[in-house]
């Protein structure tokens, strides 16, 4: 049986990633840096890195094309992917964190690898905003975190080798861990620009970071977790209950799809001739 490889990353895709990853780092931590009297609000600096983030996602796309890793094939699944990670969001509603894409994210990357899962996970939050209407300051830090989400499970080891019970456990474990990790960056974005929530858990511009820190992991505890812990749990048991059935479903069609075997084109197969030689002396076609 032809084994499954996911989209391939080469050097010009791996250094857009390097790059969107940086900006995106910038972009959530710069408050932590600035100085007291600074412009801490992300709705000033959201659209310049939503302007950043859209033409770097298709430089993604594009450099993964001009190093062969992605085709017309595999520009189709991520639509596919991403309309149906767009459709699961709603289902949950919000409540208590519970989002049952994040377990698709996690999937899809497996098989598909970080590249794809990086754009996938940012498509994906950018069309589920405009479905429920979550379009605000916050939705390109979310098509970042859910970028870095989805590409964090492609390169998890064991790609071409590792199957049943132990990579499912993997995975759960991964998107457990992740989605803490997903809250946690998000909790960045909004905290920095909320004030009067009490001295041990506010931010404080100016401060050594170290203790701007510690109060950002009180904030966390204090009002994040429960969020987290339903978003994490509801990962691992989708993953874990369905998550052997859509891994075969995703490496059956990555297979079928045979991204990285080579195209060629036939000229006798589309009717025409492959040199003027191929007729006869007469003229007649032979």
């Amino acid at each position: 049986m032809r084994s499954v490889r996911p989209v391939g990353i080469g050097p010009r895709a791996a250094a857009a990633l390097v790059l969107v990853t940086l900006i995106g780092i910038a972009a959530f931590g710069w408050p932590l840096l600035a100085g007291r009297q600074s412009e801490l609000a992300h709705s000033q600096d959201a659209p310049w890195l939503f302007a950043a983030l859209l033409p770097l996602l298709v430089a993604v796309v594009v450099a993964t094309l001009a190093d062969d890793g992605m085709d017309a094939k595999a520009v189709a699944m991520l639509g596919v992917l991403a309309a149906v990670g767009a459709a699961l969001r709603p289902l949950g509603a919000g409540t208590a964190g519970l989002e049952p894409m994040f377990f698709l994210m996690v999937l899809s990357g497996r098989v598909l690898g970080p590249g794809f899962g990086f754009v996938l996970g940012s498509v994906t939050m950018f069309a589920s905003a405009l479905l429920t209407g979550g379009v605000g300051p916050w939705m390109p830090f979310q098509m970042l975190a859910l970028g870095w989400f989805s590409m964090g499970a492609g390169l998890l080891p064991g790609a071409e080798r590792l199957r049943g019970r132990a990579e499912l456990l993997m995975l759960a474990a991964y998107g457990c861990v992740g989605s803490f990790a997903y809250g946690t960056v998000m909790n960045l974005q909004g905290w920095v620009i909320l004030q009067g929530m009490g001295q041990g858990i506010s931010f404080h511009p100016g401060d050594p970071v170290p203790e701007n820190l510690a109060r950002f992991a009180a904030y966390c505890l204090a009002t994040s977790v429960g969020w987290d812990l339903g978003r994490a749990a509801l990962t691992v048991v989708l993953t874990l209950g369905l998550g052997a059935t859509l891994l075969k479903a995703l490496r059956r069609a990555t297979r079928k799809a045979a991204f990285d075997a080579p195209v060629s084109f036939d000229s006798r197969a589309a009717g025409g001739f492959d040199h003027p030689l191929d007729r006869d002396t007469s003229g007649h076609a032979g």
